[in-house]
């Protein structure tokens, strides 16, 4: 190959690569938010439509307004049920809340599911919950997951483990990987680095991981079974 070429080539490379790197953390904050904008629109955005058909103004029909809209409207909504359910009458009435839904029969295992997960997801540092690194989704190659709960193989007497090992950049979307606590290997990273880690694709994070620790003693009392 031509010398020139070739020099040429290379630094089409290592300027293409610097470039990457450059633009790559941006690139992912701007998916992480676009991502959490949308949901945010699509939440509010019936709401908006319907106040448009009721009042047939020019300016509500503008699509980009409606979406500012109905982001500051589910905005404003949470705010008022996590401001509501912080004071007494709203835990009260989140109790009689959770209260009904235990009543149904399909309904009330998914929201108790997805309630013990979210408590879990808040778990302080003592509990059992703890950010691990499992094979996954071969051996050898590591991925972040979390600690959820140890059970037991009821015909060997294995100490088990439940390990939640959630997608890059969409969290929301998850595997539950039950295996040996012997495979499983703890960190030394706290719930927040883990999730900036998941949620930027690894673009923020620490500088250092307890990547070769030696596995999860198999000593760890397992918690009660989940009612």
């Amino acid at each position: 190959m031509n010398p020139v070429l070739a020099r040429t080539l290379r630094s089409m490379q290592r300027n293409i690569l610097a470039g990457i790197i450059t633009i790559g953390p941006l690139f992912v904050t701007y998916l992480i938010f676009s991502f959490m904008l949308s949901t945010l629109a699509k939440a509010g955005l019936p709401v908006i439509k319907l106040f448009a058909m009721i009042f047939p103004e020019e300016w509500l029909s503008q699509p980009w307004l409606q979406s500012i809209m109905a982001i500051v409207l589910t905005l404003v909504m949470l705010y008022v049920v996590g401001r509501v359910t912080s004071l007494v009458v709203g835990r009260q009435a989140l109790e009689l809340f959770e209260t009904t839904l235990d009543r149904l029969p399909v309904v009330a295992k998914i929201y108790s599911s997805v309630r013990q997960l979210i408590d879990s997801m808040r778990a302080k540092k003592e509990s059992i919950q703890r950010v691990v690194l499992v094979d996954f989704p071969l051996s050898g190659q590591k991925s972040i997951g979390f600690l959820t709960r140890t059970l037991t193989d009821e015909t060997t007497g294995e100490l088990l483990a439940a390990v939640l090992v959630p997608q890059a950049i969409n969290p929301t979307s998850a595997f539950l990987q039950i295996m040996p606590i012997h495979m499983v290997t703890e960190t030394d990273l706290n719930m927040e680095q883990a999730m900036s880690m998941i949620m930027t694709g690894g673009a923020v994070g620490p500088e250092t991981i307890r990547f070769s620790q030696p596995a999860l003693a198999a000593e760890i009392t397992p918690p009660a079974p989940m009612a």
